[in-house]
């Protein structure tokens, strides 16, 4: 089979590799679908993130769907031409966060395409994949394998709308409108937020934004102070979801919740200042969210009902000897949204 593997920062190829062969409780499924992560970007431009770096050749890719092409001993509840989603996260099931179900905390995680052990993990980037049955989700009839594939970002939206608690009936701001601040949009809304405004610095997104569902939109780098009436009587919005990792945008968000709201911080951008007697007045509750775990099965299932609508988020398919082109314009937030690379 062929698979998408990083070398160093701008040096990845596509390479033979062995898919081998299915034991039990497992599946072969043939890769059709894989979207490009913010991570895998990290690792095409800069050979890593943070203190995470790359030691070896590694497989990227955790966002992927296909088709069972065969099953493994014991293997029950699944077919031979089922369509599928499959979840990247492999928790241990054994360490002492899995026993207090926080998975996502797993020591001894093994989620596909990341650098952080050694020898690293490979990703899912590959016209063939074996994983366990467990991981595994079906895709309804009538849902593209495209759709699908969206699953995993979704989940990291959910775990985070999750971590933020009841949204019912409350205002939410979202900062930072990439493929995660979007799918944000679509699992607030999901999830009885009442009203939805978003921010970013490029009106290619914000129009993304809108399309999934945001009430209204503010370029802030155009409109400075757009975010400004909301600040009035120590606030407006219940819940911040902080998607774009900026510390401007952290600041002025805070400057716009209520009392005793919750700002959720999805974005990562390495260390910045809090204005700590804000957090401490407003009594404001700051959190984080990692990655998710059963909110995969919840993901599956909106786009499977089609209660969430994630097709105006995919903006290129790309065969897999365009995986370098693909990897250029995913990165460029001018021209896309969501990548996708196709492995038939």
């Amino acid at each position: 089979m062929k698979a998408v593997v990083i070398h160093a920062a701008k040096d990845l190829r596509v390479e033979e590799r062995d898919p081998g062969d299915p034991g039990a409780g497992q599946l072969d499924i043939a890769v059709e679908a894989g979207g490009i992560c913010g991570s895998d970007l990290h690792y095409y431009n800069h050979g890593g993130f943070g203190t995470i770096r790359l030691r070896e050749p590694m497989i990227l890719g955790h966002e992927i769907a296909g088709t069972i092409r065969a099953l493994g001993q014991g293997v029950s509840g699944f077919a031979i031409g089922d369509r599928v989603a499959v979840s990247p996260s492999r928790p241990c099931n054994t360490c002492d966060y899995c026993l207090k179900g926080m998975q996502n905390h797993c020591v001894r995680m093994r989620f596909y395409g990341s650098a952080m052990p050694m020898p690293h993990i490979q990703g899912a980037f590959r016209q063939r994949l074996i994983a366990e049955a467990w991981q595994c989700h079906k895709v309804a009839d009538g849902v593209s394998i495209n759709e699908a594939a969206f699953a995993e970002p979704f989940a990291v939206t959910l775990h985070a709308v999750n971590r933020a608690g009841s949204l019912l009936g409350k205002r939410v701001l979202v900062t930072g409108c990439g493929p995660i601040g979007a799918l944000t949009i679509l699992a607030a809304r999901a999830h009885g937020a009442q009203e939805i405004i978003a921010t970013d610095v490029m009106d290619a997104v914000l129009v993304k934004a809108r399309e999934v569902g945001a009430d209204r939109t503010i370029n802030v780098a155009e409109q400075a102070e757009g975010l400004a009436a909301y600040s009035i009587n120590k606030g407006y919005f219940d819940v911040m979801f902080e998607a774009s990792g900026n510390e401007r945008a952290l600041r002025a968000g805070l400057e716009t919740l209520r009392p005793r709201g919750v700002l959720m911080q999805l974005g990562l951008g390495g260390d910045i200042s809090i204005p700590q007697n804000m957090i401490v007045s407003k009594e404001i509750d700051l959190r984080g969210s990692f990655r998710f775990h059963e909110e995969f099965a919840l993901a599956v299932d909106l786009i499977n009902r089609q209660a969430v609508d994630v097709k105006p988020l995919l903006t290129g398919i790309f065969n897999l000897d365009e995986a370098i082109k693909a990897f250029e314009i995913a990165g460029d937030r001018s021209r896309s949204m969501k990548v996708h690379l196709a492995f038939s």
